[in-house]
This record gives structure tokens, C-alpha cells and sequence, in this order.
């Protein structure tokens, strides 16, 4: 099992090209978790906007197409190879979210779109977020939730694949998952939500808004597989300020 950073991202290394494969064909992100993000997002014409764990840059994309002037930092080369390639007018770095090459209050708005779950340091990497941000600047947050994080497989199911019941186990123990699909082997950091928040807070954010999105009619007529997000919401988006 995984014991450090340097372990998670060699497994990144060696699944960069399955994400940029499979990153077109997640459902997730295009159908359930996109609009939300960008309502909660709000205006950005004109705005500086940081993505943290930006991967082959689809995200900053399209806060750019909205006006935004976009930065995208990743610490995996060949995701930020692409991001450059795919977005020639974006500014793009290779960084650590637990240490942000920028100066405090640089940006108007920082995004982590499901990267927490990723990153080692989570507890540094929310203090630098914050630290970026100018006073009244707004950080950005999709998240798994942490019922759902237990397990790499968030659900049971009986054998013709049906799913039977989300199982939650060892909810408080903080601790590194192995996740196999589309040709990926990625670890995945299981932290209860409670960790999340105390980060969040003890760095001076505040929150103002909490959302689980469930799909739309047309998502799930769609993808019918996504009917299940009624029943569990499996994301959970916040919106933090940071405090004048």
C-alpha cells in the first residue's frame, strides 16, 4: 500500500494517459457535477482563476471560454504537457497543491474539482488555496463524499451487477485506497468529513454554500445508471470565502 506522496504520484505518472483517455467519457463530470460548478462559480469575465490538480486542463478550458484568466497547476508532466497543448492561451505550471507557486492573494478564485481525494497533504494544500486567494476571493470545492470514500467500490451489488447498498466502513480512520478503471491504478485518500472541514475553517474560509447535485431528467434518460444518484449522492460541491 501507498505510505507517501512520492508513491501516489509515480501511480499518477503511470496513469496520466488512461485519464486523458477516460476523462471525455466521465459521465460524472459532464452530466451531474459541470453545472453546478459553474453556477457556483459564477461570473468570471475578467476574473484570475486557479485550478489546483487542473489534469489535461478541462476545467480551466471552460472557465476560460467565460472569460476567466486561467492558471492550472498539476504535479503530474505529462497531464500539464496536454493542458498546454489543448490551451495555448492558458498559463500552466507544474506544482504541488501543498505548496502554490504564487503570491498570497494572487487569484479571485480557486478550484479543486475532486482533487482532495488525491493529494497527500490535503491539510497544507486547503491552508494555500486560502492563502492565494484575496480577501473576499472564493475557493471552489468538489469533493467525494465521505460515506461513499470507505471502499474503492462505493456500492455492492449482486451478481448480474445490480446495485444493492452503499457500505460504510471504518469511517474515522483516515487512509489511502487503491482505484482500478480505464486502465488506471490510482490511490484515493479516504478522510472523514469532519478532517475536511476543520482544514477548511482553521484556514479562515467560511462557508457559503453546500450542494449534493442529483442529475437531470435528460442525464438520466441519458444514462440510466445515473438514476442511482437519487438514491446516494455519491459528490458533494462547497463554496468557501475568504474573510475580509
Amino acid at each position: 500500500m501507498v505510505t507517501d506522496a512520492k508513491q501516489a504520484q509515480e501511480a499518477w505518472n503511470r496513469s496520466a494517459e488512461g485519464w486523458i483517455a477516460n476523462v471525455p467519457n466521465d459521465v460524472n463530470r459532464h452530466r451531474l457535477l459541470d453545472g453546478p460548478m459553474l453556477e457556483l462559480a459564477g461570473s468570471v469575465e475578467g476574473a484570475r482563476v486557479l485550478d489546483v490538480g487542473c489534469g489535461e486542463g478541462r476545467f480551466c478550458r471552460m472557465l476560460s471560454e467565460r472569460g476567466a484568466d486561467v492558471w492550472g497547476i498539476d504535479p503530474t508532466p505529462r497531464l500539464i504537457e496536454v493542458a498546454r497543448q489543448r490551451h495555448p492561451v492558458g498559463s500552466y505550471a507544474l506544482a504541488a497543491a501543498e505548496a502554490l507557486p504564487f503570491l498570497a492573494g494572487a487569484f479571485d478564485l480557486a478550484v479543486s474539482y475532486i482533487t482532495l481525494v488525491d493529494i497527500v497533504g490535503y491539510r497544507e494544500a486547503i491552508g494555500e488555496m486560502a492563502r492565494v486567494l484575496r480577501p473576499g476571493g472564493a475557493l471552489l470545492i468538489a469533493n467525494v463524499q465521505s460515506f461513499a470514500s470507505t471502499r474503492p467500490r462505493a456500492w455492492y451489488q449482486d451478481g448480474s451487477g445490480a446495485k444493492l447498498h452503499l457500505a460504510v466502513e471504518d469511517y474515522f480512520d483516515e487512509r489511502p485506497l487503491l482505484l482500478e478503471w480505464g486502465g488506471m491504478s490510482l490511490y484515493n485518500w479516504h478522510r472523514p468529513l469532519e478532517a475536511y472541514m476543520s482544514a477548511f475553517l482553521e484556514s479562515g474560509l467560511a462557508l457559503r454554500a453546500f450542494r449534493e447535485p442529483r442529475p437531470s431528467e435528460d442525464a438520466v434518460r441519458d444514462h440510466p445508471s445515473m438514476q442511482d444518484e437519487y438514491r446516494v449522492p455519491l459528490f458533494h460541491i462547497m463554496l468557501w470565502e475568504k474573510q475580509r
